[in-house]
């Protein structure tokens, strides 16, 4: 089994080692506050004096920290940050001539180790194989490539397909409780919906892997504009704050008066795929 360290033991750090634990690797860890490091070394870790420490013996680093302070040989930062963060990180790291791999993690951290969870992870192929064993024991993952910022990239974009979700749904609710109805009620509406509604993302990805949005369109950017703005006026009416809304209505607005009214609704990311 390999030697890994680990930098930096908040909740998803303390997961990670505990999990690395529990199959049998030699686990050293360091955190500025060593207090945190004292449950796992009870479970069988070293604790390290200090980074340098840590990595010293390591056939494997992983980072978890809140800031890009650390380096090592054979590095894997699971720290959630920008492409350009993992791509400066990267370039710091192969001077030193060390080898970088960047993660994303999808999941919570009693997730680690179990059914569900995935590590998105980019950068150096040859440390990925490398410690292919050791960082599958953590979840599944998935390799993008070499490029060190995929991995953040793809990272922050599920996350951003969640919280439009999660905005979705909390601006939908604000609208049923206005008229003092219950949300779980309403959900028993809501999510068939959106399961039903979600079948129609192949389409949309391809018009836009294309750019044809005006292909087999079903319902068009001009009657979905007037949808829109009658859920924005209808927010008002309620005393609802028709913020998370508002966006899509005002891109939608824009399109449509660009003379893209026939356009499928995937004719808005022409708007939000470029920042002027």
């Amino acid at each position: 089994m390999s030697k890994i360290s680990v930098l930096g033991l908040g909740a998803m750090g303390s997961a990670l080692a505990a999990t690395l634990l529990r199959n049998g690797h030699s686990v050293t860890v360091w955190n500025r506050t060593p207090a945190r490091a004292e449950p796992l070394a009870a479970a069988g870790a070293r604790i390290a004096a200090s980074p340098a420490d840590a990595m010293a013996d390591a056939d494997l680093t992983i980072l978890c920290v809140v800031d890009y302070a650390l380096a090592g040989r054979d590095l894997v930062n699971l720290t959630n940050g920008t492409p350009r963060d993992a791509q400066e990180l990267a370039d710091w790291v192969a001077a030193k001539g060390a080898a970088y791999l960047d993660g994303g993690i999808m999941a919570i951290p009693p997730m680690i180790g179990e059914a569900g969870a995935l590590i998105l992870y980019s950068g150096s192929t040859a440390l990925f194989e490398r410690h292919k064993p050791s960082l599958l024991a953590l979840a599944e993952g998935r390799f993008l490539g070499e490029d060190p910022g995929r991995a953040a990239l793809y990272d922050l974009a599920l996350l951003s397909g969640m919280y439009g979700l999660f905005s979705g749904f909390l601006h939908a609710g604000a609208l049923v409780v206005s008229s003092g109805a219950g949300m779980s009620d309403f959900l028993t509406l809501l999510l068939p919906w959106l399961e039903a509604m979600s079948g129609t993302l192949p389409d949309l990805a391809g018009k836009i892997d294309s750019g044809l949005h005006d292909r087999n369109v079903v319902s068009n950017l001009a009657m979905q504009a007037i949808a829109l703005e009658n859920i924005v006026r209808a927010s008002r009416e309620q005393n609802v704050a028709p913020d998370f809304i508002n966006a899509m209505r005002r891109l939608t607005a824009m399109r449509v008066d660009q003379g893209h009214g026939g356009d499928d609704i995937s004719g808005v990311i022409e708007l939000i795929r470029r920042l002027e």
